[in-house]
């Protein structure tokens, strides 16, 4: 019997995955995992189930028009109870996970080791036998309790499960709650409190080239789509990504990049730094390094992390040279804070 790995994304930022067999729907394997989605006849006629398949392949059996109408399936919208999987999917559910009665997933892990990469950034690995388990999108988050506490903090996967561990960047900040902890208390086999995946920041099906920004510790997420690529073996399209930081002290993984970049054969990246004191030969800001070879006339789909005025400086970069890329997908963040997770396709 063959089952594919489904990934639901809900409105609230939740995914939840679910294992479905290809002779059963999409809506039945979730019910039997306890997930219940939307859904009112289960024979194609009502339209409740509907949502969007973002990646992967599929099947339809019997539907209505008045269910799921020819435009809407030009743009790839399914209904579940009459989607059978042919390989793995993304599906975005428009609907909360409390609607559907998902609850967040929590694990208990330990603190492995703790890394001061720089002045302004941390490593932190943690490990777990329940991290074999766990399913996340490269570029997805987890919220972290801080031990001794009850605060929990966001931080972007630095790494994809590798036996049992997995890693996060954590900037070290002033007076930081977690980044106090990992600098004052922290000791080999602290026991943390791990809640997720979470997010809508992650990396899709390579169909084009990709061009991803990353600021700060918002490298982290790429790391992890990184590590899931060369998992693969390799990526069908370039890949170019611009890194930038503040001083050059900010610099951080570049052992990782170029293992990445001798691995993957169609990946490279450049860095760079704002302050002019820098050794690196590009300074200034993202924007000022975009060069027209890596926007492909728009045909592109850009990632990017960082903090908002970055965001915003991209964003409006693009619209002041004229240029819409096929899918722009950005997460912003303020220190360990996850304010919003979006997309944007044109």
């Amino acid at each position: 019997m063959i089952t594919h790995k489904i990934a639901l994304n809900f409105e609230d930022g939740m995914t939840r995955f679910i294992e479905c067999e290809t002779i059963e729907t999409v809506a039945d394997a979730a019910y039997r995992q306890g997930v219940n989605l939307p859904i009112d006849c289960r024979d194609g006629t009502c339209g409740t189930c509907k949502c969007h398949a973002e990646s992967g392949k599929y099947e339809m059996g019997f539907y209505i028009e008045d269910a799921l109408d020819e435009d809407e399936v030009g743009l790839g919208y399914v209904l579940t109870c009459q989607l059978h999987p042919k390989s793995d999917l993304v599906l975005n559910i428009p609907a909360s996970s409390e609607v559907c009665k998902i609850k967040l997933s929590k694990i208990t892990t330990t603190v492995k080791q703790v890394r001061r990469l720089s002045d302004s950034t941390l490593s932190l690995t943690l490990k777990g036998d329940e991290l074999n388990k766990l399913s996340f999108l490269p570029g997805q988050y987890a919220n972290l309790e801080v031990p001794g506490t009850d605060q929990h903090r966001a931080y972007s996967f630095s790494s994809m499960p590798h036996d049992g561990e997995v890693s996060f960047l954590v900037r070290n900040t002033p007076n930081g709650l977690m980044s106090g902890y990992l600098t004052q208390r922290a000791k080999v086999g602290d026991s943390m409190m791990l809640a997720g995946p979470v997010g809508s920041f992650y990396l899709r099906e390579i169909t084009r080239p990709l061009l991803f920004l990353a600021g700060g510790t918002g490298l982290a997420p790429f790391l992890a789509m990184l590590d899931k690529i060369a998992a693969m073996g390799s990526s069908p399209r370039p890949i170019h990504m611009i890194y930038g930081v503040n001083t050059d002290g900010d610099v951080i993984e570049l052992d990782k990049l170029n293992v990445f970049a001798r691995q993957l054969l169609n990946f490279t990246y450049t860095v760079c730094v704002a302050s002019e004191d820098s050794k690196y030969p590009k300074k200034g800001y993202v924007t000022q390094h975009l060069e027209k070879s890596h926007l492909h006339d728009g045909e592109v789909d850009i990632y990017l992390c960082g903090p908002p005025a970055m965001v915003e400086a991209v964003a409006h970069h693009l619209r002041k040279r004229g240029v819409q890329p096929a899918n722009f997908h950005y997460e912003k963040f303020a220190t360990s804070v996850r304010i919003r997770s979006d997309s944007r396709n044109h």
